[in-house]
């Protein structure tokens, strides 16, 4: 079982004279975490160090300081709270007091996930890409019928007989919905599992 975060969240400490900056937030891709931390990085700070995971992919960076010590402690945060599609920044204002390699794993993993822990958390529900073909005289019924069973139109194009969909749904609900679909359409509707969107 996975869960995302709700909302960005912010955390702040000092560690022996260094002043560590916390920001995690929800993304959907690399593009969503590469803006994230742009926004909230700082030029003027020592170090920008940060990680993010979507599914199978994930990336961090040390920005500076020793290989190993900033960007992959802060994934394992992410990892350790079974938490995906994640991203997080750790802000690192140098306070002249050298930490050494256990300090700074200890300090940026450990800022990490104490502003993890706090965040508000959300389980993943694991979904599924269908394409879905309505006529227009159907269209408008199965359209009112696609948010009570968690289906989202992530895209929509028209042609001469109705309208084609590629719709989000939780994969526990396919089956049932799979079924009224039939009957709403009285089997002229055309439903196709694609992929997992993840």
């Amino acid at each position: 079982m996975t869960y995302t975060l709700v909302a960005t969240v912010s955390f702040q400490e000092e560690i022996r004279k260094s002043r560590f900056a916390v920001w995690a937030a929800p993304v959907q891709n690399a593009q969503d975490a590469a803006a994230f931390i742009a926004a909230h990085s700082d030029p003027a700070a020592t170090h920008n160090c940060w990680a993010w995971k979507v599914g199978q992919a994930y990336r961090f960076n040390d920005d500076g300081e020793p290989t190993g010590t900033a960007g992959k402690p802060i994934l394992q945060a992410i990892e350790g709270q079974q938490l995906d599609e994640v991203a997080v920044l750790v802000v690192r204002w140098f306070g002249g007091i050298k930490l050494g390699t256990g300090g700074l794993v200890r300090a940026y993993g450990g800022a990490a996930a104490q502003c993890l822990r706090a965040a508000e958390k959300i389980e993943q529900v694991e979904k599924t890409r269908v394409g879905c073909a309505v006529s227009f005289s159907d269209m408008a019924l199965v359209q009112s019928r696609l948010a009570g069973y968690g289906a989202v139109v992530v895209a929509e194009t028209f042609n001469a007989q109705g309208v084609n969909w590629q719709l989000d749904m939780p994969v526990e609900q396919l089956a049932v919905f799979t079924a009224e679909f039939a009957n709403l359409t009285r089997g002229q509707g055309r439903l196709d599992v694609m992929t997992d969107p993840s």
